[in-house]
C-alpha cells in the first residue's frame, strides 16, 4: 500500500524501537504519510529514494521525510544482513503548541514539517547513542501511559528528540557536499522527475521512452532493477497520494480529482484508489473531516 493513513485521532504516535527485518520481509513499495516520519537507522544497506534522488542506506543514516513526500527503500539482505531501525511518525500540527515556548526550536520544527529541506537524510549521526537512548526509553515508557498521560509524554519526547536533531541538522551545514544523492541511478532519477512534470496526463510508457531516449524495455528494467517496482506502480502512488492530499485539503468533487491525476475515468479512480488504501475516496474524505 502506497500510502501509509495512520489514525492520530487513536494514537498521535506511530512508534517502533530498533524494528527489525530479515529475508526479504520488508515490502519494496513506494509511501508516503500524513505526518512527518523521522527514520534512524542501525543496521542496514540498500537504497534510497526520496524526491527524484537516489541516497545509498548506511548504519547511523538519519532521515527526515516530510507529509505526503514519497519515499522508498531497496534493502539488500545478501550475505544475512538484516535491515533495523528506530522511527517516529506524527502529525507536526498537533504537537507545535509544546515547540512554541523555544522560538529556535520551533523555527527548526516548522523547517522539518514544512520547508525546503536541501537533503533528507544525514549520515555519521554525532553520538548515536542518544538517539538510542531517547527510542529506547520511550519504547519502555509508551505502553505503560494512559491515554490522558500520552499526549504530554509524546509531546516531551519530540522536544528532546528535536533538540538533538536540530544539533545534528546544525552539525552538517558546513560539509553539505557530503550529503549529495548517489549518481549511481542517475537515468532513474531523470524518469522520477519526467513522471513528477508528467503523471497528471493519462500515462503511456512508448511517449515517456522517446522523450527520455530510452527504449520501452530498457526504461522499464532500469526503473524495476533501481526501485524494485514497475514504473506503472510508481505513476498510480504518485496519482494516490495527489488525489490523498486533495481529498484532505478541497472540496473538489472526486470526478475532478480523478482528471487532476491524469485519470479521466473516475470509476476507475475509485476501483483503484480503494485496492491501494482498502477504502473508497468518499470514505476516505469522510473520515478525514470527522477528524
Amino acid at each position: 500500500m502506497p500510502f501509509a493513513a495512520t489514525n492520530y485521532s487513536v494514537s498521535p504516535l506511530y512508534f517502533a524501537y530498533r524494528r527489525k527485518s530479515a529475508n526479504y520481509e520488508h515490502r519494496e513499495t513506494f509511501h508516503s504519510h500524513l505526518g512527518v516520519e523521522v527514520l534512524y537507522i542501525h543496521q542496514g544497506r540498500g537504497t534510497m529514494i526520496v524526491g527524484n534522488r537516489s541516497y545509498d542506506i548506511r548504519p547511523g543514516m538519519l532521515c527526515f521525510f516530510q507529509p505526503y513526500q514519497l519515499h522508498h527503500l531497496k534493502l539488500d539482505y545478501t550475505g544475512g544482513q538484516i535491515f533495523e531501525r528506530s522511527l517516529a511518525v506524527f502529525e507536526p500540527t498537533m504537537f507545535e503548541a509544546y515547540m512554541e515556548k523555544w522560538p529556535a526550536l520551533h523555527a527548526f520544527y516548522q523547517f522539518i514539517a514544512n520547508g525546503e529541506l536541501p537533503f533528507p537524510c544525514l549520515y555519521e549521526v554525532d553520538g548515536p547513542g542518544i538517539l538510542d537512548a531517547l527510542f529506547g526509553s520511550m519504547d519502555e515508557r509508551l505502553p505503560t501511559l494512559s491515554e490522558t498521560e500520552k499526549q504530554e509524554e509524546i509531546s516531551l519526547f519530540l522536544v528532546v528528540l528535536f533538540r538533538s536533531l536540530k544539533r545534528e541538522w546544525e552539525r552538517v551545514q558546513n560539509h553539505a557536499a557530503a550529503y549529495r544523492p548517489r549518481r549511481r541511478y542517475h537515468q532513474v532519477e531523470k524518469i522520477l522527475s519526467w513522471i513528477e512534470a508528467h503523471y497528471t496526463a493519462p500515462y503511456r510508457l512508448d511517449e515517456m521512452a522517446k522523450s527520455l531516449h530510452l527504449s520501452p524495455y530498457h526504461l522499464s528494467h532500469l526503473f524495476k532493477e533501481a526501485t524494485g517496482v514497475s514504473v506503472s506502480d510508481y505513476i498510480a502512488a504518485r496519482r494516490i497520494r495527489q488525489s490523498v492530499l486533495l481529498l484532505a485539503t478541497t472540496n473538489k468533487p472526486i470526478s475532478f480529482i480523478a482528471e487532476e491525476i491524469g485519470l479521466t475515468n473516475a470509476s476507475y479512480f475509485c476501483k483503484l484508489f480503494k485496492s491501494r488504501m482498502r477504502i473508497t475516496p468518499h470514505q476516505y474524505r469522510k473520515r478525514w473531516t470527522a477528524h
